[in-house]
């Protein structure tokens, strides 16, 4: 697994556990589950790897009133509270990648998102994670193009 990969799903599980504990940044990014016998021991998250995670969980976290915005306007019928916490931790990590990482491409944003999305959620997991970001991609074009 390549640095970004593994800086997208320590960034992903950061989140998640901001979503139940709204701890600070500082705190997410010392990394206090990744503290098993794997290649995610605190220790072992390698410097690109890491800072990668900490710029993708500050930003996330620091912009995560218009992040969340964006997502709700993809939801027809649909509150932010019915979704899964995996599934939202997933697109906030993504939408900031996509709002504010223009030098990535927003189909690498989205392929990134529905493989970790297919690897650590359910079944439908990564059908629905494509669904909005590509939603918010679409709406963020027609932005651009009108502008």
């Amino acid at each position: 697994m390549g640095p970004r990969r593994r800086a997208r799903i320590l960034a992903v599980q950061a989140l998640f556990a901001y979503d139940f504990t709204r701890c600070g940044v500082e705190d997410l990014t010392g990394f206090p589950w990744a503290d098993g016998d794997g290649e995610d021991k605190p220790a072992d998250i390698g410097g690109d790897t890491r800072d990668f995670a900490v710029l993708l969980i500050a930003g996330a976290i620091g912009n995560l009133d218009a992040i969340d915005s964006a997502i709700q306007k993809q939801l027809e019928h649909w509150d932010m509270g019915r979704l899964n916490r995996l599934d939202l931790a997933v697109l906030r990590v993504s939408v900031f990648s996509l709002f504010f990482m223009k030098d990535i491409p927003p189909s690498v944003v989205i392929d990134e998102a529905v493989d970790i999305a297919r690897d650590f959620g359910t079944d439908d997991s990564y059908r629905f994670v494509n669904g909005v970001l590509d939603g918010i991609r679409k709406a963020m074009e027609d932005r651009h193009e009108s502008a």
